[in-house]
């Protein structure tokens, strides 16, 4: 902000500039709704779209079935261990208990106990059968839930097969419609980018000059946030190129602007000191002084020097004296620092 600017005068500019930051936020919040909903405009295409529904509707259902008969198949499989296991602990303490009685047996040698051999050999011979019978429950199931896993995986294939055959086409469509929401955000964003290089070039100094830089946001801000991450990669070519074709559309506008600026400042230099000090307005020729350099030219002036009264590098007149007290003053000045006269009208 301008050190020349009134108190006032800068405080109204630093509240236009808001209004300019508002209108611009406003604006962009309206944009990014408009741009994320544009992909609305379709269908959004999915792999189901692209699949034997029948077919997939099958393998899917097959799918639940064959889970829900593994997981109740496991289930039962868990539930024959544990009764395998405890006939198991069962016949190993009987057959642990009938060894030792045996062992006391071949001690004792007695006969009576003979038909106590043959129950003990029975009960010991029904402990193993049960132990078979629950094995035989465990193997069973562990043979249906096997049966349900391979279904399961058998479903599980088919659908991925599915899939397989129409990804290339979902993928081809999904590219496809990409580039078409693309375009849509590019029919809308551009227009907008042109009318804001319009509005730079021929309005931004104008008297609505903060909606003109509110736009001006926006349009940057829809084209380069909301348009570019949608761009098409193609390996990285599309937008290469792209920032390239900004580049150099950029980079064209200011060599041409820093061209013309040149010579406007050639032909403002060959211009008699008064009428060039004329072209001048008041605020800008106190702002370049307050940055110590020339008003005409902008090049660095050592101010501080007393003896300086026009600039070396392009002679406009730096400092005058005054009429009613012949104090030095700036040439720019309206009036007298020292007694107040009005500075003698140029021309």
């Amino acid at each position: 902000m301008s050190k020349a600017l009134r108190w006032s005068e800068k405080w109204f500019r630093f509240g236009l500039w808001l209004v300019a930051v508002v209108f611009a936020s406003f604006l962009i919040g309206l944009g990014g709704t408009v741009v994320q909903n544009l992909p609305r405009v379709e269908h959004r295409v999915t792999l189901e779209d692209f699949m034997d529904k029948a077919a997939a509707d099958q393998a899917r259902a097959e799918i639940r079935q064959t889970g829900e008969t593994r997981q109740v198949a496991q289930d039962q499989r868990d539930q024959a261990q544990l009764k395998f296991n405890a006939a198991r602990a069962n016949a190993q303490s009987a057959r642990d208990t009938f060894n030792n009685w045996l062992a006391t047996r071949a001690v004792t040698k007695r006969p009576e106990q003979d038909s106590e051999l043959i129950a003990r050999t029975q009960e010991l011979d029904g402990l193993k059968a049960a132990e078979r019978q629950a094995l035989a429950a465990v193997e069973k199931e562990q043979q249906v839930l096997l049966d349900a896993q391979q279904a399961e995986a058998r479903a599980q294939r088919r659908l991925q097969a599915l899939q397989e055959a129409a990804t290339d086409t979902f993928q081809r469509e999904q590219r496809s419609q990409e580039l078409r929401v693309f375009a849509y955000r590019l029919a809308l964003t551009l227009p907008l980018l042109g009318v804001a290089g319009w509005l730079f070039a021929k309005k931004r100094q104008s008297t609505w000059w903060p909606f003109v830089w509110g736009f001006i946001y926006f349009a940057l801000f829809a084209f380069f946030v909301e348009l570019v991450p949608y761009l098409p990669s193609y390996g990285g070519y599309v937008r290469y190129i792209v920032g390239i074709l900004i580049t150099v559309l950029v980079g064209r506008y200011a060599i041409v602007a820093l061209n013309r600026y040149l010579e406007r400042q050639k032909a403002a230099e060959a211009m008699p000191d008064v009428e060039r000090r004329k072209e001048l307005s008041y605020d800008t020729a106190l702002a370049r002084l307050a940055k110590k350099v020339c008003p005409g030219c902008e090049r660095p002036v050592d101010l501080t020097n007393t003896a300086i009264d026009f600039c070396p590098h392009c002679g406009i007149c730096l400092f005058d004296h005054c009429q009613q007290c012949n104090e030095r003053k700036s040439a720019f000045a309206r009036f007298c620092h020292a007694c107040g006269a009005a500075a003698r009208a140029q021309g």
